[in-house]
C-alpha cells in the first residue's frame, strides 16, 4: 500500500480523495492551512496517518512545511490539490496576490524541497488552463495591481502553470512519475451547488494518478480527466515555456530545481 500526502484536504475533493484512498489501504497525510481546518479535516477522515498544518499563501510557512513533511519520513505520492479560485486579492507580505502564492508557488516549492522525492506527483490543474497566459507577462500581478486584478484569469494562469509544472518535472526527473489532471466542474465549496460535474470521476482520477494504476501505470507528463489522458494547451509541451516559468518562479521564491 502507499503512503500519500494531500495538500488542501480538510475538505472538497482533497478530503473525499483522502477517504477514498484510506478506504483501500493506503496511509494518508492530510494538509489544512490552520489548526481550525486541522480539526475539520481530521474529523472528516478519522483514519488518516496526519495533518500537517501550513499557510500557503506564505512562502516562509510553505518551506517550513516542506522541512515538516519531510520529517514525516518518506512519500509515495504527493497530490498538489490545494487551491484557490475566485475572490478578492488578498496580498501576501510580498504583495502577490494569494492564488498565485497558493495555486502556483506552493506546489513549486513543495516539489522542490520535500525529500526524498515522491514516487508520484499529481498537479491538480483545470480545463480553465486553457485560458491562461503562456506569457509569464506580470506574473505577479505587480504591474496591474489590485486594481487591475481579474481572479477568473488569474485561477486560468495558476492552473496552466500547475500544467507547465507536471510536464517540467516529468522531463527533468524520469524516475518520478509527474502528471497533472481536470477535476472537472465538480458540487464542492470551490464549485458550488450547481456544478454537473461528475464528483466520482474526479476522485476516480485522483486515487488513480496517485496510485499509478490503470491507464496511469508508468505515465508520465500527461494530463488526465476522467481517468483518461487528455490534450492540453499547445504551448505546455514546449521546453522553452517550461524553462521560463521555472526561471521566474526560482527568482521569486530562492528556491532551485535540484537534480535527483
Amino acid at each position: 500500500m502507499a503512503r500519500i500526502l494531500i495538500t488542501g484536504s480538510s475538505d472538497g475533493l482533497g478530503s473525499l480523495t483522502a477517504r477514498a484512498l484510506v478506504k483501500k489501504g493506503h496511509s494518508v497525510v492530510l494538509h489544512a492551512r490552520n489548526d481550525q481546518r486541522a480539526q475539520d479535516a481530521r474529523s472528516a477522515c478519522p483514519d488518516a496517518e496526519t495533518c500537517i498544518v501550513g499557510d500557503l499563501s506564505d512562502i516562509s510557512q510553505t518551506k517550513k512545511l516542506a522541512e515538516d513533511i519531510n520529517h514525516l519520513g518518506a512519500f509515495d505520492a504527493v497530490i498538489h490539490n490545494a487551491g484557490l479560485y475566485t475572490g478578492p486579492y488578498r496580498k501576501t507580505k510580498e504583495g502577490w496576490p494569494s492564488i498565485f502564492a497558493v495555486n502556483t508557488l506552493s506546489p513549486y516549492i513543495l516539489t522542490c524541497l520535500i525529500n526524498p522525492k515522491p514516487k508520484r506527483l499529481v498537479f491538480v490543474s483545470s480545463g480553465l488552463h486553457n485560458g491562461g497566459d503562456a506569457s509569464f507577462k506580470d506574473i505577479t500581478w505587480q504591474e496591474r495591481g489590485e486594481r487591475g486584478f481579474r481572479d477568473f484569469q488569474a485561477y486560468s494562469d495558476t492552473k496552466l502553470h500547475d500544467v507547465l509544472l507536471a510536464c517540467f518535472f516529468a522531463k527533468k526527473w524520469p524516475n518520478v512519475r509527474s502528471n497533472s489532471l481536470d477535476p472537472g466542474w465538480v458540487a464542492t465549496k470551490m464549485g458550488g451547488a450547481g456544478a454537473t460535474g461528475d464528483i466520482d470521476a474526479a476522485v476516480d482520477t485522483y486515487v488513480m494518478l496517485a496510485e499509478g494504476s490503470g491507464k496511469a501505470k508508468d505515465a508520465s507528463g500527461k494530463y488526465w480527466y476522467h481517468c483518461e489522458p487528455r490534450s492540453s494547451k499547445r504551448e505546455v509541451n514546449e521546453e522553452a515555456v517550461q524553462q521560463q516559468l521555472i526561471k521566474r518562479l526560482e527568482e521569486l521564491t530562492g528556491v532551485s530545481v535540484p537534480d535527483i
